[in-house]
């Protein structure tokens, strides 16, 4: 029995121009990016000084104003990492772009490995990690149970096979250590009212879309446990004004400020935050 259906026609407004279908797992709650390109294909979707975590551009007001942003979500993201208080503090990061979080974490006595697949945003991560970011096909080789946390901020979504990834940190984490997933919410209100214009779908880049249900089920097949789901509020605003962008052909500003704030209002009600993070727990070692 096919428990999947078309759920929405989205276009690739940052590089390609490309129309793709996003296709409603029921059973999981997720939705999938059809047709989804080769991985051979993948690197040219990125290709585009436009996809601002690769780059430390300043040009605009827009970028200027992320940046400001991303340094505020960088303390908390290491305020998180310092709350869970792990043994050793050891953290890998997994699609660290331009190694900003490792950089904090590392000045801040953590022992930080990155891994990052686009050329320029590793050479970038090295020169503020020293030297400790390296491409995908150094997972393979590092050493089972060795950290206490690994990170994916907004970094699931773009990967082939999502669950790959779940067995890839389970095997590299230590006993009750923690999995840590930033991903957008599909099911959010600013995702509604943009519809085929949300700058969450960010099709083909976002392979995957992840419902709170989906990564809670995901989640248990794997062995994982969630411990908390929290709030990215920042994000509405942001994603808002990506989506006046493609919707208008201009940013918006002060729509999507009251496109946000009404994102988040609805979402103190409902957790359906327009990005949420995901703290997973390692629950045993059966596998």
């Amino acid at each position: 029995m096919n428990h999947e259906e078309p759920f929405i026609t989205v276009k690739d407004f940052t590089v390609s121009q490309e129309e793709f279908q996003l296709i409603y797992d029921k059973d999981l709650e997720l939705l999938k990016t059809h047709p989804q390109p080769l991985e051979i294909n993948l690197p040219r979707y990125y290709n585009s000084e436009a996809y601002i975590s690769h780059t430390n551009t300043k040009r605009n007001l827009f970028e200027r104003v992320y940046h400001v942003v991303r340094s505020y979500m960088l303390k908390r993201k290491l305020r998180l990492l310092n709350s869970l208080k792990t043994p050793n503090k050891t953290v890998l990061d997994i699609g660290c772009g331009t190694g900003d979080f490792l950089n904090e974490a590392l000045h801040n006595g953590w022992q930080v490995i990155g891994i990052e697949p686009n050329p320029k945003a590793r050479e970038l991560a090295n020169a503020k990690t020293k030297n400790s970011v390296y491409d995908n096909s150094q997972l393979s080789k590092l050493n089972n149970k060795r950290f206490d946390i690994i990170t994916m901020w907004h970094v699931l979504e773009h990967v082939v096979d999502y669950n790959d990834h779940f067995n890839i940190a389970y095997r590299l984490l230590k006993d009750n250590g923690y999995f840590i997933l930033a991903l957008p919410n599909f099911k959010s209100l600013d995702a509604e009212h943009y519809g085929e214009f949300w700058a969450g779908y960010d099709v083909p880049r976002h392979l995957w879309h992840f419902s709170k249900d989906a990564i809670i089920k995901i989640s248990e097949e794997h062995q994982f446990r969630v411990e908390q789901i929290l709030p990215l509020r920042f994000d509405a605003y942001y994603v808002s004004m990506l989506s006046e962008k493609y919707k208008t052909g201009k940013m918006n500003f002060f729509r999507a400020m009251l496109i946000g704030f009404k994102s988040n209002r609805e979402a103190k009600r409902t957790n359906q935050y327009s990005s949420l993070i995901y703290v997973l727990k390692k629950t045993s070692d059966l596998k």
